[in-house]
């Protein structure tokens, strides 16, 4: 409410007690959509999604956002709030009468919810007949952002050259050489430890993590191996108890940072169909700026930013967001275009 502005906070206010359907609609305000449908809480999760729906199909609205409905205050499962909502969205796009809405979207910014989700549509292609595989890739797609690989998944071991050591013990007895060895072994035991990572990110290490991991077991007293036939996939690490423990700590910033670039990818997606920023190109039309930069300026523009560096077909350039114009190093201007996409939609 505090991003959509006091004007639809007044206009809440002013509907109070007019929602016979369990749920009020005002405008827009300050966030990039033309309709806000507010649901009264009752926890009846389905049923307030597929009303919803219904509504915006009425009023011929091409497109919805929903949230995790109940996921915040009200305190549901994830996993419930997943299978209903998904219920919901099914029934509506089985039926023929359905003209208007064309996009329902549903938006996910908690990783452990999008897992959630993620499990509910794959249960509904297990159960379901081949006439909603459609949906179901669909669906598939947006919420699970990382391509699901149809190659058969191997185990991959990173080449390790290990150096053996031998140890020659003389003693005055068998029983003492016994001792002596069982004290080595047991030395060797303690320093030993192994940690196994799960996550589905790992499938999606490419040849910069795989680099990183080779050079790393080089410099330490560690052997990693790649399990990419489980699910979800698991990177196991054994060594020196010290080793482990960095190189482990390597694995799981690497894992947070491909989440934040797809979680930063996926925001920048939800705003392109939202609103576009364009700079005049070479013929005076205007092109439109990579999704990222895209949700840079719009970013800036909402944090009334005077000024905003971004590079334009590998220039530097500077954005004044007030006039829209953007000027290069030597001075040359080009000019900028702001474009909301969401005319006609909520």
């Amino acid at each position: 409410m505090d991003a959509a502005g006091s004007q639809v906070a007044d206009e809440c206010a002013q509907h109070a007690g007019q929602y016979q359907s369990g749920f009020i609609t005002t405008q827009g305000g300050n966030l990039l959509c033309s309709k806000i449908i507010h649901l009264i809480s009752d926890n009846q999760v389905k049923s307030q999604v597929s009303k919803v729906l219904h509504e915006c199909e009425q009023r011929m609205y091409k497109s919805v956002a929903f949230p995790a409905i109940g996921t915040g205050q009200a305190g549901l499962s994830s996993a419930k709030v997943a299978d209903e909502m998904l219920d919901a969205v099914v029934e509506f796009a089985r039926q023929k009468s359905v003209q208007h809405l064309q996009t329902i979207k549903i938006v996910i910014f908690q990783t452990n919810m999008l897992r959630d989700f993620y499990e509910s549509m794959k249960k509904r292609k297990d159960s379901d007949s081949s006439t909603t595989e459609s949906w179901f890739s669909m669906l598939k797609s947006f919420f699970w952002g990382r391509k699901q690989s149809s190659e058969k998944k191997k185990v991959i071991n990173l080449e390790k050259k290990v150096n053996l050591v031998t140890f020659q013990i003389c003693g005055e007895s068998r029983k003492k050489v016994d001792e002596t060895e069982s004290w080595i072994k047991d030395l060797i035991l303690k320093e030993q430890f192994e940690n196994t990572i799960s996550d589905e990110v790992i499938e999606s290490f490419d040849e910069t993590q795989i680099d990183i991991l080779e050079d790393l077991q080089r410099r330490m007293q560690v052997t990693v191996q790649f399990k990419n036939n489980l699910s979800p996939p698991q990177i196991t690490i054994s060594g020196i108890s010290r080793d482990v423990c960095s190189v482990s700590q390597k694995v799981q910033e690497m894992i947070q940072q491909i989440k934040s670039c797809e979680e930063e990818q996926s925001k920048a997606e939800l705003l392109c169909n939202l609103v576009e920023w364009r700079y005049q190109g070479s013929n005076d039309s205007f092109v439109s700026f990579d999704k990222l930069t895209n949700m840079q300026l719009e970013h800036a523009k909402i944090s009334k930013k005077l000024n905003l560096n971004v590079k334009i077909e590998n220039k530097n350039y500077k954005v004044d967001l007030h006039t829209l114009e953007a000027t290069d190093d030597q001075g040359k201007t080009i000019n900028l275009q702001r474009v909301r996409k969401d005319e006609g939609k909520l």
